[in-house]
Order: C-alpha cells, then structure tokens, then sequence
C-alpha cells in the first residue's frame, strides 16, 4: 500500500474505528439468529422483521446532512460508533422479541451513521486511484479483527451465557470510539461539502444501483445465515468458524478487489459479482446439502466486497462538493429495499424458503442489467475530481 495512505491520519482514524465497528458487528451478527431461536424463540417471520425494523436507521442516514451543520464529520463518526456499542451492549440484557427489536435499532442507528460517514470521508480525503485500496484495506484489516472475535466467541460460546458476551463487546466498542474521539485526523484540507439534500438527475445510475444492492444486501445478511441455522441446524461454534472461514478469505481476497476496480473498472467488476450471485443465490434455491450451502455462503461473502465498486462509481461521476450529501442520499436509497426485503422475504420464507433466494435471482440479473450503464471513467491522481 502507498506510503502516502499510511501516513494519512484520516487512514490511521479510519482504521480504529473500522475495526471496532466491524467487529462489534461481526459479533452481533454470529450471535444473533441462535440467541434469537435458541433463547428467544423466534421464526423467520419475526427475524425479518427484526431485521427490516435494524435497517430503518439506514434509511434515515440522509439525516446526516442536518447533523453535520452542528457535528464535524470525523466527530459524528466517533459518536456513531459509541452509539453502537450501546446498542450491543443493551441486547443480551432484553432477551424478549421487543427487547430485540429496541436494542438492535439503537445499534443500527450507530452503525448506519458510521457506515455512511465513513464512506463520505474515505471518498473526501483520498484520490480516485487511492479510494477503491483504502476500502479495501480497511475491509481486509477488519476481517483480520472479525477472525479474531469470531475465535474468541467460538472459544467462549460454551462458558459465557449471550448476555454477557453482549456485554463485553458493547463495552470494548465504546472504548474505541471514545478513544478516536482524542484524535485529530483533519489535516489535509478537503472540499467544502454541500450541507443540504441533494438528488441529481447526473447521479441518477449511481442510486439505482444503491436500491438493487440494499435488496441484494438482505437476502445475504438475513437469510442465507437464518438458513444455514434454521434448515441445516447450525450451532453457534459453526457458525463462528464460518465467519472466520469468510474473513479469512476476505483478508486475502480484498485487496485484489480494490486493484482490480483500478484496472479493470467497475462494469466490469460489479458484472463478476451479479453474475456469481446468479448462480449463489440459485445454489441456495436448489442445493440440498449443508456443506454446500456453507461453501456458497463464502463465495457470497466474497462478491458482498465488490460493492466497494459502487462507491468508486461516485466519486468518478460527483462534483467533490457533492460526496457527503450524495453518500448519505446513496446510503438512504440502499436501505429503502433494505426496509422491505426482510419482511417479504420473511413472508415468502414461510411459504417455501427457496421462493426467497429465487427473489435474489431475478435481483442480480437487473442489477447485472443497470451494471452495463456504467460508461468507463478514467481515472485521476487529484484529491477529488
């Protein structure tokens, strides 16, 4: 990696709370669907909607725009990711189906502030080439730290009941935002952003590819996990080790992610990734074998990184005073799917599951269809534009 993206403080800002937010949800994430059947007793029904409700957040992230006016940017980062950690914190605690649905949105809604704040500054505060590496470094670092929790859950899973493990990784992600809070990363000036809404007709591709992938994103996220434990009967140590599996290959995989978007260009990358999910997602549908569906669920994970394209896609098409508005528009967009597959796939599921991943076929042959849109842009070394 570039010597000038090391010694980049928004990188070293970044990195710390990547890895906190990251693994903070990873851990979420391996415990969620066995501590809600196991000690809550949900069905498909009720994980979706739980799952809708934790992205509804996501679709209110336009609201960063407002907030901005009064919080720097780094800051509500900082914050976004103690708001999270609380939510974490408080979900073991609450083990009721209401109790989930509170603690998982005042989560969410930390995530979701970092998740967008943190794209609007990678795109602000590194140029066109340098962009597709740093989110991909920071994926390959994280899923370094989500090998780590995921070991340290598969080892603590049998002596720690839910509600603690909850409990000290709510409290270690607090920290950590706590900590970047005392940290200066501003010290290359970045062009001034827009603090108002804004949808453009220019940006219009970018958007629609935000939708397809907010629904995409769902099927992924809920269902492919919820089938791996609810129809293949997965443990908790499975599905740890699975995660693991999943990050080890993301550690090693995404930074030829972020080359290849240099070289090749998004078309083409993104085309690689709804291709794949063609057959995935057909593989879920068809397939009856729990190996299988595990080794499908790890390819899945690798083209989920590809998304990284997408967002490169804007800072090639955007005016530089249009990345946070457009970044919190695009992130909003992506989460108005993200609201409703959950439960419609939840819906669906209980009909037949396969109806559920034949949804996210038809899904990736439209996005496969808008990816051809992309016009190739050529890339530039200034800061943004």
């Amino acid at each position: 990696m570039d010597q000038n993206i090391r010694n980049n403080p928004m990188y070293k800002f970044m990195l710390v709370l990547v890895l906190s937010a990251m693994m903070g949800f990873q851990a979420w994430r391996i415990l969620l669907n066995n501590f809600a059947v196991d000690t809550i007793g949900l069905d498909g029904l009720k994980i979706g909607i739980v799952q809708s409700l934790r992205e509804v957040p996501g679709f209110l992230v336009f609201l960063v725009i407002f907030i901005l006016i009064f919080i720097k940017e780094h800051k509500l980062a900082s914050y976004s990711v103690i708001l999270m950690g609380v939510g974490i914190l408080l979900t073991g605690i609450f083990p009721s189906f209401w109790g989930l649905i509170i603690t998982t949105i005042i989560m969410s809604t930390g995530f979701h502030y970092y998740e967008t704040t943190n794209k609007s500054l990678t795109l602000q505060y590194f140029n066109k080439t340098e962009s597709p590496i740093v989110f991909a470094k920071l994926r390959s670092l994280s899923a370094a730290g989500n090998i780590l929790i995921g070991g340290i859950i598969w080892l603590a899973s049998d002596s720690l009941p839910y509600w603690v493990t909850y409990i000290i990784i709510g409290v270690l992600v607090i920290i950590a935002g706590i900590f970047t809070l005392r940290m200066n990363p501003i010290k290359k000036k970045a062009p001034r952003q827009n603090k108002k809404l804004i949808l453009k007709k220019e940006y219009w591709l970018y958007y629609v590819l935000n939708f397809l992938s907010g629904a995409r994103r769902q099927i992924f996220v809920v269902f492919a996990v919820f089938l791996l434990v609810d129809k293949y009967n997965f443990t908790v140590q499975e599905i740890a080790i699975l995660f693991i599996l999943n990050n080890i290959v993301a550690f090693f995989i995404n930074p030829i992610i972020g080359k290849s978007i240099n070289k090749f260009g998004e078309r083409k990358v993104l085309s690689v990734e709804y291709i794949g999910l063609i057959f995935i997602f057909l593989g879920y549908a068809l397939l009856n074998n729990r190996w299988i569906i595990a080794v499908l669920y790890i390819i899945d994970h690798v083209f989920f990184n590809f998304s990284i394209g997408i967002n490169t896609y804007l800072q090639k098409i955007a005016k530089p005073e249009d990345i946070a508005p457009s970044t919190s528009m695009g992130f909003a967009i992506n989460h108005i799917t993200a609201v409703i597959i959950p439960v419609l796939g939840g819906i669906m599921w209980l009909q037949d599951y396969k109806i559920t991943f034949e949804l996210g076929v038809i899904l990736s042959v439209i996005s496969l269809g808008f990816v051809q849109l992309i016009k190739v842009v050529k890339n530039e070394t200034d800061l943004n534009g």
